[in-house]
C-alpha cells in the first residue's frame, strides 16, 4: 500500500472526530477551509462616496497537538492536499478583487482595495528569486511597466512599477526561511485625517482580533492591547481616526523588530520594512499571528 493510499484512508477514518477539535476560532466573518487549519476573514464597508473598502486575511495555522488523533488528522491531510490547495478560493478572491497575483505557496497574506490602495502582503517559503520571478512574469501581463533603478540583492529586492500612469511598488525580504512580499498600488484619492502618514515618515496602526491581551514590543516601545482593541482600524479610512493615539506609531522609514505575544501563544519575533509616506496596519490575528496590512 503507498503513502497516498494509507492517508486518504487514515484521513476518511479521522474526519468524523476531529473536525470539531480542530475548528479555526472565529475573528469577524471568517471561513475554514477544508483542512479546518486555515483562518480567513475579510470585512467589506460601502463609504459614503459610494465607493468600497475591503480588506481580506488569512492564516495557515499550525496544525492542533493536543490529542494523538488530532495530530494523526493533520498528518494525513498534509500527504493528501497539495500546499495551497486549502487556500485557492481565497487566492482567486484576492486577486479578482485588487487586481494584484498572489503567489500560491503562502503561511500569512493579507491584501487591501480601497479608494486610496490596492495592495498585497504575503510571506511564503518559496525563495526570494522564484518570488522575484513570478512577480515579474504575472505583472508584464497585467501591462505593468518596470521602472530604472531596479536595488536587486540576495536578501532583498525593491522594482518601482508604472500601470495605467500609477506608481506601484514591489518589496520583498527575506526573514529566515520565508519571503515576505509586498506589491502595492497607488490610487488617485489622498488619505486624510488619521490614516494620513507625517510627510516623511510612517504610520503604523495596531489592532486586535483576539479575545485575549496583546502585547506588542517596536522601536523600544511596548504597548498593551485589550481583546479586540482596534479590531476594525483597517475597515475604513473612517475607522483610523477612532484609533487611539495609544495605538498609532509614527516611525522614520527602515526595518524595524517586532515581537508580538498573545497569553496562549509563544511570543513571535519578526521584522518589518516601511518606506516613508506609507500607513500600515498591524493586526493580533489567530494564533498571535502578526497581520501586517498596507492600509496606504
Amino acid at each position: 500500500m503507498n503513502r497516498l493510499t494509507k492517508a486518504l484512508l487514515l484521513a476518511g477514518g479521522l474526519v468524523a472526530t476531529t473536525a470539531v477539535l480542530a475548528s479555526p476560532v472565529a475573528t469577524g466573518p471568517t471561513h475554514a477551509s477544508p483542512t479546518k487549519s486555515i483562518h480567513i476573514g475579510w470585512d467589506r464597508t460601502s463609504r459614503s462616496d459610494n465607493t468600497l473598502d475591503q480588506t481580506w486575511w488569512a492564516v495557515r495555522s499550525h496544525c492542533p497537538s493536543d490529542t494523538v488523533a488530532q495530530r494523526l488528522f493533520c498528518t494525513a491531510v498534509s500527504y493528501v492536499l497539495p500546499t495551497g490547495a486549502a487556500g485557492n478560493y481565497f487566492e482567486s478572491k484576492v486577486s479578482d478583487d485588487t487586481g494584484l497575483p498572489l503567489p500560491e505557496r503562502w503561511d500569512v497574506t493579507t491584501a487591501k482595495n480601497s479608494p486610496f490602495i490596492s495592495s498585497v502582503h504575503a510571506e511564503t517559503p518559496l525563495d526570494l528569486a522564484s518570488v522575484l520571478g513570478f512577480y515579474r512574469a504575472e505583472l508584464e501581463k497585467r501591462g505593468w511597466t518596470e521602472n530604472d533603478g531596479a536595488a536587486i540583492e540576495p536578501d532583498r529586492a525593491v522594482i518601482a512599477f508604472k500601470a495605467s500612469g500609477r506608481p506601484a511598488l514591489l518589496r520583498l525580504t527575506r526573514e529566515g526561511d520565508m519571503t515576505i512580499a509586498d506589491l502595492s498600488l497607488r490610487k488617485v484619492a489622498e488619505a486624510k485625517g488619521g490614516l494620513q502618514p507625517k510627510p516623511g515618515q510612517v504610520k503604523l496602526m495596531l489592532g486586535n482580533r483576539t479575545d485575549e491581551e496583546a502585547v506588542i514590543t517596536i522601536n523600544g516601545q511596548t504597548i498593551k492591547l485589550v481583546a479586540k482593541a482596534g479590531a476594525d482600524l483597517t475597515d475604513s479610512a473612517e475607522d483610523a481616526d477612532k484609533v487611539p493615539a495609544s495605538q498609532k506609531i509614527d516611525l522614520p522609514p527602515g526595518r524595524y523588530k517586532i515581537t508580538l505575544k498573545v497569553a496562549s501563544s509563544a511570543a513571535q519575533n519578526r521584522e518589518f520594512e516601511v518606506a516613508a509616506d506609507e500607513t500600515w496596519g498591524l493586526l493580533v490575528g489567530p494564533d498571535g499571528a502578526a497581520l501586517p496590512i498596507h492600509l496606504y
